[in-house]
Parts: C-alpha cells; structure tokens; sequence
C-alpha cells in the first residue's frame, strides 16, 4: 500500500513539475512574475508540499527564483546569460551537426527534407509563427538525429533555461532573419547529406551565432 503511495506522490510531482515547466518555457507565465504556491496547489488539488518540491527543482533548472519570505519569480536571463547559453547552444548543435553528418541516411535526414518543404512555404507566405515552429522542429531533428543521449540531455536543460520557445519569436522578428535563417537551415542540411561533418559543424555553429545576433537586436527594441 505505502509503495503506491510514493508512486502516486512521484507522478503528481513529475506532472506538476512537467506542466510548470512547459508554462514558463512557452511563455505562457512571463518573466519577473510570481508563481503562487498556493493558487498552484488549488488548481492540481494537491498540498503545498508537492508545489514546494516543483519550485525547488525548477530553481535548479534556472527557470525561477526562490526568495524567502517573499515569493518564487519566474527568472528573466540576463543579457550576459543569454549571450553564455547562446555559446554552449553553438557548441552543442555544432557538434550535433557533425554527428548526424556521421550517422549515413538515418530518418531524421527525410523529416529534415520535409521540413525544409515546409518552412520554405511558411516564409513566402510570411507566416512568422509556422516557421518559428518548423525552427524549433529543425534543431529537435538536428539534436535527436545525432544520437547521443548525453548530448541531447545537456541541450534540453539548456533549452529551458533560455526558455527557447519565446526567443524564437524575437529573434525571427528582425527585418529578413527568416529567409535568411531558412536559407542557414538549407546550408546546413546539404552539409549533413553530402557527409561532410567538419563543414556541417562550422555552418551550424555560424547559423547559431547569427540567430544570437537577431535576438540581442530584437530585444534592444
């Protein structure tokens, strides 16, 4: 009987912890807001402990900050911290790049085609949130098709931490960034399919210093 009690506690806390995490991440809760422990565990009808624990883990993660006495906020990355997970972005996804260019004809390479399909239809319609979803869908592939589980496991953290989701969307507001990301992305692919990893990391990694610089510009406005 106590051993599915933990269980059941286990998988509130995974799913409070999941469900808080995907609302900062997709921006559904701003940066600088406060998370009320108690108005959370009205909604999940659980006690406070569980809503505690969450706060806990996501303060480890980078995604808020606890003050005592005062309340949880939903941390706002600074410039510098941006800058600095922008880098080790560029060094993951480089090296992810280089990886799949390894790796032969394995799926990802035709959903990576399939997607380059769709976002050239999405930025000659100027559909800036479709191509900002096939942007996030075209660094997923990149990320999973290298097919390295430690690599994947460091770039989730950092992802969330970025809260990746909303910087998308500022970076392709800049004048010209989505063709021109587009055009980064088709770089890339040829790269990967002609097995070349050493050009596929140099221009991934070129790609993910460009969508930085797109990004510092979108936020200054």
């Amino acid at each position: 009987m106590g051993g599915n009690d933990g269980a059941s506690t286990g998988s509130i806390q995974a799913r409070l912890i999941a469900e808080i995490r995907r609302r900062i991440i997709d921006g559904e809760v701003q940066p600088g807001m406060s998370l009320s422990e108690l108005a959370l565990a009205e909604e999940f009808d659980v006690s406070r402990t569980p809503v505690r624990e969450t706060f806990k883990q996501l303060q480890t993660e980078g995604l808020v900050e606890i003050r005592p006495r005062v309340g949880t906020f939903v941390t706002a990355p600074s410039r510098r911290e941006i800058t600095e997970l922008f880098e080790m972005k560029e060094l993951l996804e480089g090296a992810a790049a280089r990886l799949l260019a390894q790796r032969g004809r394995v799926p990802e390479l035709d959903q990576l085609e399939e997607n380059l399909k769709q976002a050239d239809i999405a930025v000659a319609a100027d559909d800036r949130k479709r191509y900002a979803e096939l942007v996030e869908e075209f660094h997923e592939l990149i990320i999973v098709g290298a097919d390295n589980r430690k690599l994947e496991g460091h770039y989730r953290t950092l992802m969330n931490q970025l809260a990746y989701s909303r910087l998308v969307t500022t970076s392709l507001s800049q004048p010209g960034r989505p063709s021109q990301s587009d055009r980064e992305h088709h770089n890339v692919v040829e790269l990967i399919m002609a097995k070349d990893g050493d050009s596929a990391e140099q221009v991934m990694r070129e790609h993910v210093r460009a969508s930085r610089r797109a990004l510092l510009a979108g936020l200054r406005t």
